[in-house]
């Protein structure tokens, strides 16, 4: 081998060595600082792009999700409210059943009528969900249709019944006398609160099950993120170990190949 001091080259190919282990080492470091395999798109372009491409879509679910939850409790608001009403009307049947006693006070029995009438009345009228009445009134939404969104683009339709059409006035703000009380029926009334808690129910068991999916399907998509973006800590704590000991080698060999010209300068002595 030719003795050069113009060129070192074997000095030179040392320095690429070692630039190219502290590339690899503070990529490493890099990993273990930010707990990230991909830190930019050059370190992985394709799993960057699956990885965001599924965190958007986690996103959506999980916002998702969040609507089930608000269905299900706009539900179980119409539900307790139908339930308290269905419980009034019971008892309205039995004043009714009692009208049908000659030695009963009738007079009293209608303003007893009436009285819980009007607690039914109030109860349509005042059950709301954050701000939206649910079983009457003008804020209810078009057609008493409730739209969520319950996953990545599917909508699901709630309705439980036009509440809003039942007519109260045979049973409240006095429609019920002693002269009608005999005659009265809540058997309409009672079929559609009826009708609208056996929808209510089984929309209840379709966003559970909806919810459950979007769990699954939530975990799932989270755990493929996780592969493709998060760092193994140990291998690069390994591989951070790795580089530092390359370092200290290299630059050693760096510092003794770029010193190898002086041996020339036995030649002149």
């Amino acid at each position: 081998m030719p003795f050069q001091i113009n060129t070192n080259v074997n000095a030179l190919e040392a320095y690429n060595a070692l630039a190219e282990v502290n590339a690899k080492t503070n990529k490493a470091q890099l990993r273990l600082a930010s707990q990230l395999r991909i830190n930019s798109v050059a370190d992985d372009t394709s799993g960057y792009r699956v990885g965001k491409e599924l965190q958007g879509k986690v996103s959506l679910m999980q916002a998702a999700q969040g609507n089930l939850g608000a269905a299900v409790d706009t539900l179980s608001t119409a539900e307790s409210a139908l339930s308290s009403i269905n419980d009034l009307l019971i008892q309205i049947k039995g004043k009714i059943a009692e009208a049908n006693d000659p030695t009963k006070n009738l007079t009293a029995l209608a303003n007893d009528i009436n009285a819980l009438g009007d607690e039914i009345s109030a109860i349509f009228s005042n059950t709301k969900f954050n701000d939206t009445t649910l079983l009457s009134g003008s804020s209810l939404p078009s057609a008493s249709n409730f739209v969520f969104q319950t996953g990545e683009t599917e909508k699901t339709t709630i309705n439980f019944g036009t509440l809003n059409a039942i007519n109260l006035a045979s049973i409240s703000s006095g429609g019920a006398t002693s002269a009608n009380i005999a005659s009265l029926s809540v058997s309409t009334i009672e079929t559609s609160v009826n009708d609208a808690l056996g929808k209510i129910g089984n929309f209840v068991q379709r966003l559970n099950v909806k919810d459950e999916y979007l769990t699954n399907a939530i975990s799932n998509a989270t755990s493929s993120v996780s592969r493709l973006f998060d760092a193994d800590m140990a291998l690069e704590q390994l591989n951070a170990t790795k580089g530092q000991i390359g370092q200290s080698i290299s630059t050693s060999m760096l510092a003794q190949l770029n010193l190898q010209p002086q041996n020339l300068l036995a030649l002149f002595q």
